[in-house]
């Protein structure tokens, strides 16, 4: 339950009070594309320490996650097709 707490408080950290030195850098990430899917999972979780927040460059990535087969590329897709429809 300890952990369930913590992934909690992690992503209910206000962005704008969110100190970039305290965050980890994505491109300091380095995932094995061979290990399974869940261990890869893991293993991002391991490295990046918080999954909800992250920096790339000198910008805070705030990250929401749901249950759902959709990709990332499929949200992308329906996007930009709903932009220039």
């Amino acid at each position: 339950m300890v952990a369930a707490a913590h992934t909690a408080d992690l992503k209910n950290l206000d962005i704008r009070t969110i100190r970039p030195d305290t965050l980890e850098h994505i491109e300091n990430v380095k995932i094995n594309m061979d290990l399974p899917v869940e261990e890869r999972m893991m293993e991002f979780v391991r490295q990046i320490k918080n999954p909800y927040f992250f920096r790339c460059g000198k910008l805070i990535v705030q990250v929401e996650y749901s249950d759902t087969d959709k990709t990332i590329n499929d949200c992308l897709k329906e996007f930009i097709e709903s932009q220039i429809s």
